[in-house]
């Protein structure tokens, strides 16, 4: 055969294919918008240079075509390296040890605990998380306002509450003179606090979290009994209040790792996330309407989705297994491979089933101290048995001036709660 009859039969060939499958791969341009109506016309076209199907992970494409979920695309956006976590990682990196056996680490100070991670080290899975736990990005103190939406798939929006969420890291401090806070036993104190409706204003929770294998110290403080009370050390994978989260799913995930039984790293690949969300997440003008919330689709159903744009994203597959008395059996989550950070996670049931879907929200910006951070702007978790969503939009900052460790107690709270 001649090289004049080999061109042509390429040539045949490749229309022989196109004709199959419609049309040719295209790169779509941001802003296309991934939606039940198109997805099988689009899924071999390209965005960033991956094929919208390696980019949708089985469940994200099983919501798109089953429970309404728009994607709008959005070009990939860096986050800014932040200095002092650069230098915090070289200067201190070297003293963190991992122990194989009880899959604890010690000598943290600050920084990345892991810098360099090889997906072929069988504890790898577990020093992704470790890197998550210590250096979250968020800032070395959280302070967000959140408004917890009940959503019912068939109704819409049920209820809302408004609570005070603010978290203080003891460890990786960048922006004070030493980066840790104390002797070094405290990795973090929260407390969380309702403040609207007025039948649970004053409600809240001061938790400790020691740096140790220990579990944390939770109280619960009522404000009508004007008293708290310590609840047990598995109140972390309890449900929080009446909404489907459970403890271990703020920030999608929020445990120390080595409460897990294990963490299997199944591979590296990219996906869609909510990286860059938008800065304004209620319109306070528009309270008591649909229209209060822009970053939430409150008037089509199942209610829930966020109206966001997705970027792409490098990230860890990490199959999670958590202790027997937790109520998942597994966990799938999506680590971000630069920042650790798991932008969502499939949850399944004791059956093997799946469960619930686990999200967060966020985008790069400079903190209120002057360090670059991730800012929560959302969260979400959908309960799909029984087809309802706590879905919550955050009004994100980081590093508030003239909050001491002394803010951190219990009796603030109660004050706090008056």
């Amino acid at each position: 055969m001649n090289k004049f009859h080999k061109v042509a039969r390429q040539i045949v060939s490749l229309s022989l294919l196109v004709a199959a499958t419609g049309v040719m791969a295209a790169e779509v341009p941001a802003g296309t918008v991934i939606d039940k109506t198109n997805i099988d016309t689009i899924k071999n076209d390209t965005f960033d240079g991956h094929t919208i199907a390696s980019l949708l992970t089985d469940k994200i494409e099983w919501q798109v075509r089953n429970w309404n979920l728009r994607i709008t695309l959005d070009h990939a956006k860096p986050f800014p390296a932040e200095p002092r976590l650069v230098e915090a990682t070289k200067k201190y990196s070297s003293l963190v040890k991992f122990d194989p056996n009880t899959k604890e680490v010690s000598g943290y100070v600050g920084g990345v605990p892991f810098p360099e991670i090889q997906v072929s080290d069988p504890d790898a899975g577990f020093k992704i998380m470790w890197n998550f736990y210590y250096a979250p990005r968020e800032g070395d103190t959280v302070y967000n306002d959140a408004f917890i939406l009940g959503i019912n798939a068939n109704s819409g929006l049920e209820t809302k509450q408004t609570w005070i969420y603010q978290r203080y890291y003891f460890k990786n401090r960048l922006l004070d003179k030493q980066p840790v806070v104390g002797d070094g036993s405290i990795s973090a104190k929260t407390f969380e606090l309702a403040q609207y409706p007025e039948d649970i204003k004053g409600v809240g929770t001061f938790t400790v979290r020691s740096d140790s294998a220990r579990f944390e110290d939770t109280w619960a403080y009522l404000k009508s009994a004007r008293r708290a009370r310590r609840l047990s050390g598995g109140a972390w994978m309890d449900p929080v209040g009446g909404s489907d989260f459970l403890g271990d799913d703020n920030n999608v995930f929020n445990a120390r790792p080595s409460w897990y039984k294990n963490f299997k790293v199944v591979g590296k690949r990219w996906i869609l996330a909510v990286t860059d969300g938008k800065k304004e997440s209620r319109v306070a003008s528009k309270s008591g309407t649909v229209d209060e919330f822009p970053t939430v689709d409150l008037k089509n159903p199942p209610y829930w989705n966020f109206v966001e744009k997705w970027q792409p994203r490098e990230v860890y597959v990490i199959e999670a297994t958590p202790p027997d008395e937790h109520p998942y059996s597994k966990r799938v989550m999506y680590v971000d491979v630069d920042a650790f950070r798991p932008w969502y996670s499939e949850n399944y049931d004791k059956k093997g089933e799946f469960w619930k879907f686990a999200m967060s929200v966020m985008r790069s910006g400079v903190s209120e101290g002057g360090q670059n951070v991730l800012i929560f702007t959302g969260s979400e978790v959908i309960d799909f048995k029984a087809r309802h969503a706590s879905t919550v939009p955050i009004l994100g900052r980081s590093d508030p001036a003239g909050i001491t460790e002394d803010h951190w107690s219990l009796s603030n709270l109660e004050q706090l709660a008056k």
